[in-house]
């Protein structure tokens, strides 16, 4: 028996990609949601896998608001990019399964390590 825990978060930020022809290689900005995904085997006495507000506080000292992403990070900041790297800082704390970064309401990238 499992369980697979998932708590959302937004952040705004600006970027722009490196090494790319079309409108996103100029400075833009985005409200990005961010879904976290873990996995979890076992409920504690209480019935929780691992508490969402201690999941939620965790994600949003990771999140780089109102910030410029290419200042932030040493790779390009494309959804794919942010996604993996908030699993990897995330999954020193929790049993991490997957991290989506959605750019947009409708673009989206996810990353897991299957």
């Amino acid at each position: 028996m499992s369980w697979k825990l998932k708590v959302k978060d937004k952040f705004s930020a600006a970027h722009y990609l490196r090494e790319y022809q079309g409108k996103c290689e100029k400075l833009h900005g985005h409200t990005f949601q961010v879904e976290v995904e873990i996995a979890v085997a076992e409920l504690d006495k209480t019935g929780l896998g691992i508490d969402f507000v201690e999941i939620k506080k965790k994600l949003a000292e990771i999140l780089p608001d109102h910030k410029l992403l290419n200042e932030v990070y040493d790779f390009n900041p494309s959804a794919e990019n942010l996604a993996r790297q908030f699993y990897r800082e995330l999954r020193a704390f929790y049993p991490v399964s997957a991290v989506t970064v959605w750019e947009s309401e409708d673009a989206a990238a996810t990353y897991t390590e299957d």
